[in-house]
C-alpha cells in the first residue's frame, strides 16, 4: 500500500508560491510516496517537477470549467479552462486522464449544480471526498455521500498551496502506474484525514496579490530556486 496526495499546488497556480522543489522536498518529509500536482489551469509546474523526481510526481491539473473545478491524473495536454463541462471531460478521456471532482460541495469554492453533477457521474472515476482546505466537515460528508450513491470511490487531499500543509491529508491504495491501474486501485481506497486550519487560505490569498501587483513575481521566484 503507498500514501498519495491527490491534489496539490505549485507557483504555477495564481494562489501559490510553492515551487516545485520545495513541494518535493514537503512530500519526501512526509513519507509521500506519489503526488499529484493538480495546479490551476496549468501542467507546468508537475512536468518541471516530474523532471526532478519521476518516481514522486504524477502531472495532474485542476481544470476550472463553467460550472466547477474537474481534478485530473495522469494528464498529458493541458486542458483550458472555461470550457462547458462535458467538453472537458471529453478532452481528459481523450487523453485517458483520471477525472475526479474538486470539493463539489464546498459552496464557498464550487459552482456545481447538484443536477449537472448527477448528470456527469457516470464520466467520472471518482470524487474528491475529503479536501483539507472545506471549512467544515459537512461538506466533504457530503461529497462521501454523493459518491456512495452513484458507486464512485474517493479521492482524499490537502489541497496543499504550501509546504507546511502537504501529506496532512493522503489516500492509502494499493500501488499503480498509470491511470487504468489507479482506477482499479481506487477501489481499495482508505484515507488518514485532517482538515487544515483556516489560516492556510491567508497565504493562498497573499499569494495570490502578490501575482497581481508585481507582474512576473512568479516566473522570477521560479527561476532563483
Amino acid at each position: 500500500m503507498i500514501n498519495v496526495d491527490f491534489h496539490c499546488h505549485t507557483i504555477y497556480s495564481n494562489d501559490s508560491l510553492q515551487k516545485p522543489t520545495q513541494l518535493i522536498q514537503a512530500a519526501r518529509k512526509r513519507g509521500l510516496h506519489k503526488v499529484v500536482i493538480t495546479d490551476h489551469n496549468s501542467i507546468i509546474g508537475a512536468l518541471e517537477a516530474q523532471q526532478i523526481a519521476p518516481d514522486l510526481i504524477i502531472v495532474g491539473e485542476e481544470v476550472k470549467t463553467s460550472e466547477g473545478e474537474l481534478l485530473a491524473a495522469f494528464v498529458t495536454e493541458k486542458v483550458p479552462k472555461g470550457l462547458q463541462p462535458m467538453e472537458a471531460i471529453q478532452r481528459l478521456k481523450a487523453q485517458n486522464a483520471f477525472i475526479s471532482v474538486s470539493h463539489p460541495f464546498d459552496a464557498a469554492r464550487s459552482g456545481w449544480k447538484l443536477e449537472t453533477l448527477q448528470k456527469l457521474a457516470h464520466y467520472f472515476d471518482a470524487i474528491e471526498v475529503f479536501n483539507a482546505r472545506c471549512s467544515t466537515h459537512r461538506q466533504n460528508k457530503l461529497a462521501a455521500e454523493f459518491a456512495r450513491s452513484y458507486d464512485l470511490p474517493g479521492t482524499a487531499g490537502t489541497d496543499a498551496h504550501q509546504p507546511g500543509e502537504l501529506g496532512k491529508t493522503m489516500t492509502i491504495l494499493p500501488d499503480f502506474k498509470d491511470a487504468d491501474e489507479l482506477r482499479i486501485a481506487i477501489r481499495q481506497a482508505t484515507y488518514q484525514t485532517h482538515l487544515s486550519p483556516y489560516w492556510v487560505h491567508f497565504g493562498s490569498m497573499t499569494a495570490h496579490f502578490i501575482k497581481l501587483l508585481i507582474p512576473g513575481k512568479q516566473i522570477s521566484i521560479v527561476n532563483k530556486g
